[in-house]
């Protein structure tokens, strides 16, 4: 981490994310996931410690810290519970478009409330027929007036039924393909706005993943946010910034099985010795802190280079810094389901059950190999820069 010369700032906050994770976070982790309910005394904790506006600039009352301290963030409360990571990681998602991409206005009325954890955002692009094909979307938002009519769906919308704010991207221009698409932010008490079936699912489960459903939903003119037709941009410009909030929260639940099997491993004795003595084991054990070890370097070069360009006033990243963006969610999720899998099979029976935490680590992990792109999409975008 040294390598990337973390400020005085950085460093204090980390200490402050590991105090709070290990007194707050780790005590509450089996509950969570049993109970399959969002942790709103955990969202209120991180919210007086600035986490949730880590990344939004000071003049909106955030810390204005960068990309990078959020994912940092992430990653340490992932070590000991990824649904809790995913409230910081969310909000990010959530606020990033009206960040990069909305007016002035929008972002004196709604950044504040996001950095202060008054308001949850919710990103709305997914639609139960256009996931990977987001411009294979069928919501549309006509203009009547002084405000725009929205019809449609959104699925798997993380935050869903809790959120202040959805950003919801819709065809305003049909039979332009992605470039008939624009943006909105959408009240939760907007006439027209429901909530669908809350999904129950295998892992995160102390995140909230809802349908979002618009019938004849009428918001002000003035929440359309950035030009129209520029959603689609906005929207990859978005997930440019955000992917590795989600390999932050990948590499922080591999951080988090390897330590727990490294100490099981230490305690337990077959043959009349520590397992972590035996060669073979020990040979599992090398490969998993080494892969753990590239991922962080990837993912903390790409959130340093987004920063950076983000600082210089970018709305999409340069092809170097989109292709980082998605190598390091493609790597740190990958590493995060071997590392899981295997730190299972290293604590044996004991990992395989709900006493100890490694099957919700595994479970929780494979999401991290699905969401804000699939692996085989970050394959087609990392392609895509190199051929370019």
């Amino acid at each position: 981490m040294e390598q990337f010369a973390l400020t005085d700032d950085q460093k204090a906050i980390l200490d402050a994310v590991r105090r709070l994770v290990k007194e707050k976070v780790e005590p509450r982790a089996k509950e969570i996931d049993e109970k399959g309910e969002y942790p709103f005394d955990l969202k209120e904790l991180f919210a007086e410690m600035g986490f949730l506006g880590a990344d939004i600039p000071e003049e909106y009352g955030g810390q204005g810290q960068g990309l990078l301290t959020s994912c940092l963030i992430t990653e340490e409360i992932a070590k000991a519970c990824a649904s809790s990571a995913l409230i910081v990681a969310g909000q990010e998602l959530g606020f990033t478009p009206l960040k990069i991409g909305g007016s002035e206005e929008l972002k004196q009325k709604f950044l504040p409330k996001f950095a202060s954890g008054e308001f949850i955002p919710a990103f709305g692009l997914t639609e139960p027929n256009a996931g990977s094909d987001a411009g294979g979307m069928s919501t549309k938002a006509v203009r009547d007036g002084d405000h725009w009519v929205l019809n449609g769906t959104k699925c798997f919308i993380t935050n869903g039924g809790i959120a202040d704010v959805y950003t919801i991207f819709a065809k305003t221009t049909p039979g332009e393909g992605v470039k008939g698409i624009s943006a909105f932010l959408v009240e939760k008490d907007a006439p027209g706005l429901s909530i669908g079936k809350h999904e129950n699912k295998m892992g995160i489960r102390g995140s909230l993943t809802t349908d979002v459903i618009m019938n004849d939903c009428r918001i002000p003119a003035a929440h359309q946010v950035g030009e129209l037709g520029t959603g689609f941009g906005l929207a990859m410009a978005t997930l440019d910034r955000t992917r590795p909030c989600v390999a932050a929260q990948a590499l922080g639940i591999a951080e988090g099985a390897l330590d727990f099997a490294v100490n099981y491993m230490k305690e337990r004795k077959q043959f009349g010795k520590p397992i972590a003595t035996f060669q073979g084991l020990q040979f599992m054990v090398a490969e998993l802190a080494t892969e753990i070890e590239a991922a962080k370097y990837l993912l903390y070069k790409a959130a340093s280079i987004a920063d950076a360009e983000s600082k210089a006033g970018r709305l999409r990243l340069s092809s170097e810094a989109g292709k980082l963006s998605a190598m390091c969610k493609l790597k740190c999720g990958d590493v995060a389901m071997r590392v899981t899998t295997d730190a299972v099979q290293l604590c044996g029976g004991y990992g395989y059950i709900k006493e100890y935490p490694l099957e919700r680590m595994m479970r929780d992990a494979k999401i991290t190999q699905i969401y804000e792109g699939t692996q085989q999409v970050q394959r087609v975008v990392i392609g895509g820069h190199i051929f370019r």
